[in-house]
């Protein structure tokens, strides 16, 4: 069961008219715009198809019977866009989404979409219309502007509304650090692209941030302090960002499967083509990606995120 909280009401003027609905880690936090009366409400962000009908649930509550205009898509990873599907059929809404990879969701092509090579899963939908970085999302009498925001994501855009100082930062900056730096899996480099990011929020005139994981916060600065010394790491030691990454996408997994035995673990990796990349550039560890697999469980085991139970490994 998942156990998300949502922020509504808050004291704060510069978050009224916002509901935050905070989730776990398989899903992305999904944030509604409500709108002025009659305009429709937007939502920022749908979640993992896993808790697609949970999302349903929570957005139709938090809507009081407003209608929902729109969804718009921060990017495209299955955390952050997997319960559009469901929400168009639903409440026959639009999706939005950013315009880099609009020809490969119209053709549902699971290499770009990063999908097949990271082992990932979301359903199929449908876009209608494009969110790119330079636009204007108006909602609610706010006025959102759509910047680019690559590193996590080639195709990503952030939202800031300047009047009040509000950034839905996505994957960009989260309170202790940022989402791993998917190029860098595919060995392109992008760690300037993340460092350019955080350049361009550090101008911004931040209040509030609203990261795509983890709850709203208010201090900018020192959030980037802490994504910059995690950056630093990662390029002084590009293996150290493979590791952390590998870890990464093997919890994700596990939190969409919940439990899978050893033998299906060992086969996941071995057909995950992002798992196989890092295992070779890290020098072929344990001398085969499933002696690596058992070696990345047993850490993550001790570290008390996974369990072993007679041969599963578990979620924890």
């Amino acid at each position: 069961m998942i156990y998300p909280r949502p922020v509504t009401r808050h004291p704060d003027p510069a978050l009224a008219g916002l509901t935050v609905l905070e989730r776990s880690w398989l899903s992305s936090n999904n944030v509604l715009l409500h709108g002025a009366p009659g305009e429709g409400a937007t939502l920022v962000d749908t979640g993992h198809c896993n808790h697609a009908a949970q999302t349903l649930a929570l957005v139709r509550s938090a809507l009081g019977g407003e209608r929902l205009a729109r969804v718009v898509n921060t990017h495209l990873h299955a955390d952050h866009c997997g319960g559009n599907a469901l929400l168009q059929r639903e409440l026959g809404v639009p999706a939005h989404i950013p315009p880099g990879l609009w020809q490969a969701v119209l053709d549902w092509d699971t290499d770009a979409l990063s999908y097949r090579p990271s082992g990932e899963r979301c359903e199929r939908f449908t876009p209608e219309a494009m969110l790119a970085p330079g636009d204007v999302l108006a909602c609610g009498g706010r006025r959102w502007q759509v910047l680019a925001a690559p590193g996590h994501d080639p195709h990503s855009v952030i939202l800031f509304e300047p009047e009040h100082g509000v950034l839905i930062s996505a994957d960009a900056l989260w309170e202790n650090g940022f989402g791993v730096v998917f190029p860098e899996l595919d060995g392109e480099s992008a760690f300037d692209d993340v460092a350019g990011v955080l350049d361009l929020i550090e101008r911004l005139p931040v209040q509030w941030v609203l990261p795509g994981h983890g709850a709203p916060f208010r201090d900018a600065s020192a959030a980037l302090a802490r994504a910059r010394s995690r950056l630093a790491g990662f390029r002084a030691d590009p293996s150290r960002h493979d590791r952390h990454a590998a870890k990464v996408l093997l919890k994700f997994h596990l939190l969409e499967e919940e439990r899978q035995g050893v033998a299906e673990l060992h086969a996941w990796f071995a057909a995950t083509p992002l798992m196989q990349g890092m295992w070779r550039r890290l020098g072929a560890p344990h001398g085969s990606l499933a002696g690596w697999c058992d070696a990345l469980v047993a850490e993550l085991a001790a570290a008390h995120v996974l369990a072993v139970r007679d041969g599963v490994v578990c979620n924890a």
